[in-house]
């Protein structure tokens, strides 16, 4: 009789699960579509079966494989795919998401040749069903995206899969140590881990992961839409008040808004408040909660050009960002940002991307999404640390309000950004590394 070992069946239950859940994410999926229709088409995909059209019988072993779940991760998979596209100039994409607005971001980043579909569901069939259809070269899994039978079933076909722009915060390792003989082995059964910073490689070295560098964020190295910000700054000169952004807002946040908003008073009307919710699928939701509330909305999806500006804006209290890909030009527009995320206990979105506009920011206390990036920030005098949100715009309003004060955040954030980039040449250049060793294997 073969013994097993807690890992086997650890694996072979979770498994047993995800096969069983499969009907219960039909339906999810069908649910959501009705907000976001992205999520009706191709559903097959989701369980490993693809159209002719995808087929790429060409591509087998050519493929450069990237999984990016959803927006921040895609945003950091274009980063890296530039990299790589200057390092394999003859490269072909193959890239997955498993949310809307990642596919919709993920379309932007496709040339001929390249494609996009689902990333499968992580059932061993679906799984191997994706895998030996398109035999990638080499996969790379975008920060936190690790699942186990993707990363076993890798392991299996001789794929090198890696985990890049890796971070691990302590709440995740501890969710992951409690479940420790499914997490354990999907760590250690990866072929590398780049992690953004030496906390995170501490973190994952405790689960196994083979960190092979700690090669710093990707986001570094974005570049914002300078479109984008031309556009919001030819805005900007018709505005009279300062521009205060609540950036990314998750649930719960735009209500401690509105009850800092109502104790401000009139002080609120010094400035111009500007909220872009993080989910498209909440806009509607938000817009009501701010009506709701007594305040004026004006929305994105009804401006002319820019956002309504003199006597024009004279009663309207709040702009609502209800547009996807244009996080540039709201940055742009703004004076000072409040870091979505940070306020509930929710981790934080990223602050690299407002700083990179010239926009200032006010972080909550709950920043362990971007711990390092946020310290370090706070530290360069490119942030402000708050303890909630009350604080944070009075912190902001002052700094809006006080042109040389704000100048002076611009220029540490600048020389804060300009210190910590690198990080995209160095990723791209350890995937080449790491798809030429499996070449042999390949032919």
């Amino acid at each position: 009789m073969v013994s097993r070992s807690p890992m086997h069946w650890a694996r072979a239950l979770y498994s047993a699960v995800t096969w069983a859940a499969q009907p219960v994410l039909r339906r999810k999926l069908l649910r959501r579509a009705q907000a976001e229709p992205v999520y009706a088409e191709h559903i097959p995909e989701r369980f490993g079966r693809y159209a002719p059209a995808t087929l790429g019988e060409d591509g087998r072993g050519q493929w450069v494989w990237i999984h990016a779940v959803s927006l921040g991760e895609t945003r950091a998979a274009a980063i890296l795919l530039a990299a790589l596209r200057q390092c394999l100039p003859g490269m072909r994409l193959l890239l997955t998401h498993g949310t809307a607005t990642g596919r919709a971001e993920g379309m932007k980043l496709l040339r001929p040749g390249d494609l996009q579909v689902w990333q499968p569901w992580d059932t061993p069939g679906a799984v191997r069903r994706f895998l030996r259809q398109f035999r990638p070269a080499v996969g790379v899994l975008m920060e936190t995206e690790v699942w186990p039978n993707l990363v076993a079933v890798c392991r299996q076909e001789g794929i090198a899969l890696a985990l890049a722009n890796a971070r691990l915060s302590d709440k995740s390792l501890g969710q992951a140590l409690r479940v420790a003989p499914l997490a354990r082995p999907t760590y250690a059964a990866l072929a590398a881990a780049w992690a953004q910073t030496e906390d995170d490689a501490a973190r994952l070295r405790q689960l196994g992961a083979p960190v092979r560098g700690v090669l710093g964020n990707l986001k570094f190295d974005a570049r914002p839409d300078t479109v984008q910000l031309e556009r919001a700054r030819a805005c900007r000169q018709a505005f009279v008040r300062p521009v205060l952004l609540l950036a990314s807002s998750r649930e719960g946040e735009e209500a401690m808004l509105i009850e800092a908003l109502h104790a401000l008073g009139p002080q609120a009307r010094r400035v111009q408040w500007l909220v872009v919710p993080r989910h498209p699928q909440r806009f509607d939701e938000v817009a009501a909660l701010l009506a709701g509330a007594g305040l004026h909305v004006s929305r994105r999806s009804q401006w002319v050009g820019g956002p309504p500006a003199g006597a024009a804006a004279g009663d309207i209290d709040v702009w609502l960002g209800d547009s996807l890909g244009e996080m540039a030009f709201y940055y742009g527009l703004a004076d000072a940002a409040l870091m979505g995320g940070s306020f509930a206990p929710l981790g934080g979105q990223n602050l690299i991307e407002a700083l990179a506009c010239d926009c200032p920011v006010a972080l909550g206390p709950h920043t362990f999404n971007f711990s390092e990036a946020s310290e370090l920030a706070c530290a360069a005098g490119a942030a402000l640390r708050a303890p909630d949100m009350d604080h944070a715009i009075r912190q902001a309003m002052a700094l809006a309000q006080d042109p040389p004060s704000h100048l002076h955040a611009v220029r540490q954030a600048r020389d804060f950004l300009q210190e910590h980039r690198g990080a995209a040449q160095a990723t791209a250049q350890a995937v080449v590394a790491l798809m030429r060793a499996q070449e042999p294997f390949l032919r």
